[in-house]
């Protein structure tokens, strides 16, 4: 058996390209959207992909299964589990539980294991001729290392009302089904550390049964299935807002894009004329470089492992956009972006200092002045961290807005004000400013130290798990 574990950090999600030394034949399991990844590996190592399947429908990347199959004429397994309204609507062959998928010597038994998901499925990998008994587990979002799946993805990002305590129920069963298997057993799950696919996932990238039977927390919940899903759905981080996209296109009939797309370097005129006409432009440099010179109107979304994630908030999927990236970077954003199916990118500029646009600057205080405009009436100091980082601890007196949300909560937000804003570390405070700023705020302050730097300092700070903040 050849394999391999494909993982991506920008969205903290893994893929798996598994393979029949013997038969020269590969099957890759929740492939990303910029397939070379996989062509190179099968070249490397004389293999032809002949199967590409999915654990689910998948709502925090755009599955590169179809152009996997496009290019490779590799057959698509999939899903038919769930019931009306949760099978894919373009051609495959249907998966049920039980179902067996063959490639060479290998064989991949189906176990339905919804919750997540209404069709997740898993895969249950034996190696013949070596063993008759099953070797590895491919869980998807179904679990995770010391975690498992969130059930409330379907109504709190794609809007579908009612379904998240029916997950959470459907969870527990499944978690029964994984009770039963050897301890022996490899856990490939689909997802690490950072994916808001669950809320405390680990960063190791495999485990086994017996080890999780032992460490994750949804195996302690023997007989309280009231307890298991009251705890499931506490404090889950707010999905992005593409996820309702993903779950969409992941679904239907879509264009393909099989290659990774070369980006047009705009001029300075180019620029200014796209941005009269309202086009985004996003800034991927790091926030200080932003800091010390920015285009007006221009949204600062730092090209790190978070920047899909972030773009997926603040960018529709109607719309066009430009990015300011170097010359090296470009290429890993172009990929970044392809993973969530952000494609209308209709180019990029490497030197804002070329671009004859007066720039601007960042308003950056320390933590001494922070405190001034603290229980001040003529400030309004905003944590912009998610809720459940809020509610875990926060500086008494500071409200709360969560980034991703902000633009819809302007109402809330005066412009008569001296605004002061923070996050965690600083880079969500970042993506903030530029946004208050873009919207026709003149008086924002962004501290820069943020939350973790309060704390270290050894300054006060309250919890408020009862307390309702925006979100």
């Amino acid at each position: 058996m050849f394999f391999q574990h494909v993982y991506d950090k920008s969205l903290a999600q893994a893929s798996y390209f598994i393979g029949c030394q013997k038969a020269g034949v590969a099957l890759v399991i929740d492939p990303k959207r910029d397939i070379d990844t996989y062509l190179e590996i099968a070249k490397a190592n004389n293999m032809k992909i002949t199967h590409v399947t999915e654990t689910h429908i998948h709502a925090d990347f755009l599955s590169g299964t179809r152009e996997l199959a496009a290019v490779t004429g590799a057959e698509m397994f999939l899903s038919d589990e769930g019931g009306e309204g949760w099978q894919y609507e373009f051609k495959h062959t249907g998966l049920k539980d039980g179902s067996v998928i063959t490639v060479g010597n290998l064989t991949f038994q189906v176990i339905h294991t919804p919750g997540h998901t209404p069709e997740s499925i898993s895969f249950l990998l034996t190696d013949k001729p070596a063993s008759l008994e099953p070797v590895m587990l491919f869980t998807g979002d179904f679990v995770f290392v010391g975690d498992i799946g969130r059930p409330d993805l379907l109504e709190k990002a794609a809007g579908i009302i009612g379904t998240k305590e029916a997950g959470a129920i459907q969870m527990y069963g499944s978690i029964q089904k994984f009770e039963a298997l050897p301890d022996h057993l490899q856990v490939w799950p689909g997802h690490g550390a950072g994916s808001a696919c669950g809320k405390a996932l680990g960063a190791v990238p495999s485990s086994t049964v017996g080890y999780e039977k032992i460490r994750n927390w949804a195996f302690h919940y023997e007989n309280n299935q009231d307890g298991f899903v009251k705890y499931l759905l506490a404090d889950q981080p707010e999905p992005p807002k593409y996820f309702a996209m993903m779950k969409h296109l992941n679904k239907v009939d879509r264009p393909l894009l099989t290659e990774v797309p070369a980006q047009k370097k705009l001029t300075g005129a180019e620029v200014k004329e796209a941005m009269r006409k309202g086009i985004k432009l996003i800034d991927a440099r790091n926030k200080v470089d932003f800091a010390a010179g920015f285009v007006p109107d221009s949204i600062n979304i730092q090209g790190n492992n978070a920047f899909a994630t972030w773009m997926g908030w603040f960018v529709d999927y109607q719309e066009s956009f430009m990015l300011v990236a170097s010359e090296a970077q470009i290429e890993d954003l172009t990929r970044k972006l392809m993973r969530i199916g952000l494609d209308n990118v209709i180019g990029y500029v490497s030197d804002v200092n070329s671009l004859g646009i007066d720039l601007q600057k960042s308003d950056i205080i320390e933590i001494d002045e922070f405190k001034s405009y603290l229980d001040r009436e003529d400030s309004q100091v905003i944590d912009i961290r998610g809720v459940a980082e809020y509610n875990s601890g926060h500086i008494e007196g500071v409200e709360n807005i969560f980034v991703g949300t902000i633009l819809q909560n302007l109402d809330k937000i005066s412009k008569d004000m001296q605004i002061v804003i923070h996050c965690q570390s600083g880079d969500r405070a970042a993506i903030a400013y530029s946004l208050l700023l873009k919207h026709g705020y003149k008086n924002v302050k962004n501290y820069s130290g943020s939350y973790m730097d309060w704390v270290k300092q050894g300054n006060p700070v309250v919890t408020s798990m009862m307390e309702e903040a925006v979100c």
